[in-house]
């Protein structure tokens, strides 16, 4: 089995031609983690003075600071500093998830050359955070894996075409489930297809610590004042979204919308962190991670869809044990907002959703 990893990586030089430091990025967010320069040097694996030679580089370019050093308070970051980290958040959270989707896509090349007998998985689903906990498992435990991230309208067109084994998809639970089940329903087999659960998870309001804006409720969107960064259109979320806002006689198009639509959970934390938007629809662990406000407003049933020869021919045994295994239950319990209660679970599509008995 191998392993590819990649990492995003991004450079800055000023008009002149002078470029910031190699580690300097990974100083700050140090830094910002710590209140220290000294410890983050250490974190980084840097000298003090080395450290230190690095910010005055940095400060060459901008013609600025990037770091405030004040007697027994520690080191704080400048504006340009915390610009700087916020960049290079929204670049990790916007790639990382494609990288890491052609990661297993080279993995699974490499071991189908390698072995004739090698059969990856093929999942294709749409991003999140209990999926990325189960490709890093897979990897550790040397299952080979296909993954591919995509929308679950896409998902479930590689579904019916045999170009996958597995399509991910999520349910909210309540009211909705009935809105968003109508709308994949002319893709589904009611009676040949098997739900195989991932976990039950969260999704909400992304707001900047404190709540500075009040945003309270759906209706609080509608305000002039506030500005809300969406997901891309297609993607399971913004559906979601939609959905519940046509509940509650909001039309989308009177939020204030910023300019850009981003592909992850990750990515649209990182744009409400850097204080471009004041407000998000997103899953809950990013927003933690960035230091968020997180209003929960649904919570929604994630799983894989997989037709009952692909259950049968047995492929999926080494998954299912995977998934029903104590320790990887328990790294999903430790996502925030995640729940494993049906992790690893196999019904049909009416077993497992009221809509499908209609």
């Amino acid at each position: 089995m191998y392993k590819v990893r990649i990492q995003p990586r991004w450079e800055l030089e000023s008009a002149a031609g002078a470029k910031l430091p190699a580690h300097l990025v990974d100083l700050l967010i140090a830094v910002r983690g710590t209140g220290s320069l000294a410890a983050a040097a250490r974190k980084v694996g840097l000298s003090y003075r080395y450290a230190w030679g690095q910010l005055q580089d940095a400060r060459e370019v901008f013609g600025q600071p990037l770091l405030r050093m004040t007697r027994g308070r520690g080191a704080r970051l400048t504006p340009i500093g915390e610009r700087l980290v916020w960049a290079d958040n929204r670049i990790a959270a916007r790639l990382s998830p494609m990288l890491d989707s052609l990661a297993t896509e080279l993995e699974a090349e490499l071991e189908r050359t390698v072995s004739a007998h090698a059969t990856p998985l093929r999942i294709h689903a749409s991003h999140g955070f209990g999926v990325e906990t189960l490709r890093r498992t897979m990897a550790e435990s040397e299952l080979p894996l296909d993954l591919k991230y995509r929308s679950p309208d896409d998902a479930l067109v590689a579904l019916r075409s045999g170009a996958c084994d597995m399509a991910g998809l999520h349910l909210p639970i309540g009211e909705l489930e009935a809105t968003l089940f109508a709308h994949y329903r002319d893709r589904l087999d009611l009676d040949a297809d098997r739900v195989i659960h991932l976990a039950m998870r969260r999704q909400g309001l992304v707001l900047a610590p404190g709540n500075p804006r009040r945003v309270e409720t759906l209706q609080d969107l509608e305000r002039p004042d506030i500005r809300m960064i969406h997901r891309q259109p297609g993607s399971g979320t913004r559906l979601l979204l939609e959905a519940m806002l046509d509940r509650h006689g909001i039309a989308f198009d009177r939020i204030r919308a910023c300019d850009v639509e981003e592909l992850t959970h990750a990515a649209v934390s990182a744009y409400v962190a850097s204080g471009l938007a004041d407000v998000g629809f997103a899953l809950e662990p990013p927003a933690r991670k960035y230091g968020l406000d997180f209003f929960p407003l649904v919570t929604e049933h994630y799983f894989f869809l997989c037709h009952n020869d692909v259950l049968e021919s047995g492929r999926l045994a080494e998954l299912l044990a995977l998934l029903r295994g104590e320790g990887f239950r328990g790294e999903l319990g430790m996502l925030p907002g995640y729940d494993p209660s049906y992790c690893g679970k196999v019904q049909t599509l009416p077993e497992a959703f009221e809509a499908a008995r209609g």
